[in-house]
């Protein structure tokens, strides 16, 4: 096992090496600059679109509405990567992770904003009559290439199958409880997948419905306590942001059980970390905007691109300060621990941040699992039909039971592999469409200030 780590460890490292994540910054700063900060000044409305439903949207095409869609998305980005995806970031790059974190997620928005815009303008009915769209459809359809699409597609699936979908969250849901209610893996393992079951094998309109009520609840209620525990510590807030900006760009000596890090550390750590909690680039949440019910792909691209705010630029953001004012990323932990300590230590009465945690962590990975779920099976659609989606359901399913099995380690190595090799031909689908991606921005803003 040691020497399978090793090996895929410096698979790793090639994959996520500067090739990879210049082509994921350099294409949200591409999109940034192309579409005139759009991520800034048009992020009010953005967040407006999220509460005002479009005129006649009821009549759209589409499955779920563009709010559900939303969640749905954020459902599958909103996990593990923003509690225990923080902490390994922060452990292994330092502070300065944090900062790098927040630059992908910035860039990451004109990024987001472009797959949702694309998911919605190049998307099919499939023979059930549902929705079908993201990177694989905007390839093919906008490219030409079809081999590239279903290379994503491939990628996909794997992602969902042996990445972000099942054994990230999954390993993450069974640790988290064992450590903190003392739960056995069995136990928790054997609830979670009857639970996915339950959900996924409905399809959409049910993932949906699950992520609409549990994605907003949870999210908000994770949000509060981190609040609380910023205000309690107020004093040194300030210090710990200056932290993050000093050791973005400075080394970082060991201290405790924190072995230093480099500034390349810092860096690879917090775009490859934020790229696995928001997802931008990767290619994911367009899958879940092509269902939205809209008559407009730039309206759908602008609700998606908030999906990469709320999720890195609020969540992370929160857990990463937690963590670094309660002094946790220096202890001889790891993971999940590293955060229940931080949340443990900075509220009144330890077992009230234990629970915030865990309670946060279990909601979000099990809706990132369903999310992902949904990923997958539109990629398994793409590439086999909709006789494969049955079959694609149960292997899910299963993985999901046997994920909580491996190494944590193992694990999180596997799924960034797996994440890389699906972003690169999304990002190629998107500069390759980038002009139809300013064409419709500048048409539909032209259009909204003449009315």
């Amino acid at each position: 096992m040691d020497q399978l780590t090793k090996i895929l460890n410096q698979i790793n490292s090639i994959v996520w090496g500067a090739p990879l994540l210049i082509l994921l910054v350099g294409t949200g700063v591409y999109l940034t600059v192309r579409l005139g900060l759009l991520q800034v000044f048009k992020l009010p409305l953005a967040l407006k679109y999220l509460f005002v439903k479009e005129e006649g949207e009821e009549k759209a095409e589409g499955d779920v509405s563009s709010f559900a869609a939303l969640c749905t998305a954020l459902a599958a980005t909103i996990g593990t990567g923003n509690i225990v995806g923080v902490a390994t970031a922060i452990k292994v790059g330092g502070p300065g992770a944090l900062f790098w974190m927040w630059v992908a997620a910035f860039f990451g928005m004109a990024t987001k904003y472009a797959e949702g815009l694309l998911a919605v303008k190049y998307r099919v009915v499939d023979d059930n009559g549902q929705m079908s769209g993201g990177p694989m459809y905007y390839i093919e359809r906008g490219l030409g290439q079809k081999w590239l699409a279903k290379l994503f597609a491939f990628f996909g699936i794997a992602v969902a199958c042996l990445g972000i979908g099942t054994f990230a969250q999954i390993n993450s849901i069974t640790q988290a409880t064992k450590v903190a209610f003392n739960v056995p893996v069995v136990v928790s393992a054997t609830i979670i997948t009857i639970l996915v079951a339950l959900v996924t094998l409905n399809g959409i309109k049910s993932i949906s419905r699950v992520a609409e009520i549990i994605v907003p609840f949870m999210a908000i209620f994770y949000i509060i306590g981190s609040i609380v525990i910023l205000a309690l510590n107020a004093n040194v807030l300030p210090g710990a942001i200056g932290l993050v900006i000093k050791s973005a760009f400075t080394p970082v000596a060991a201290a405790g059980g924190f072995l230093g890090s480099t500034v390349k550390m810092a860096i690879q750590n917090g775009v490859a970390r934020g790229v696995f909690s928001n997802e931008s680039g990767l290619g994911s949440a367009p899958i879940a905007a092509a269902a939205a019910k809209t008559k407009s792909c730039v309206r759908q691209g602008l609700i998606s691109m908030t999906g990469t705010f709320i999720d890195t630029i609020i969540v992370c953001s929160m857990t990463g300060l937690v963590m670094l004012i309660t002094n946790s990323w220096t202890l001889e932990l790891e993971g999940a621990a590293i955060t229940n300590y931080a949340y443990a230590t900075g509220l009144p009465g330890a077992s009230l941040g234990k629970y915030i945690v865990t309670i946060g962590l279990i909601f979000f990975a099990f809706t990132t699992i369903i999310g992902w779920n949904y990923y997958g099976e539109r990629c398994t659609e793409y590439l086999f039909g909709i006789k494969g989606v049955k079959v694609y359901r149960y292997v899910f399913i299963v993985l999901v039971a046997v994920g909580a099995y491996l190494k944590l380690d193992l694990v999180w190595i596997i799924a960034d592999i797996v994440n890389a090799l699906m972003a690169i031909p999304n990002l190629i689908g998107i500069l390759g469409l980038r002009k139809e991606i300013v064409s419709e921005t500048k048409n539909y803003f032209k259009k909204l200030s003449a009315v």
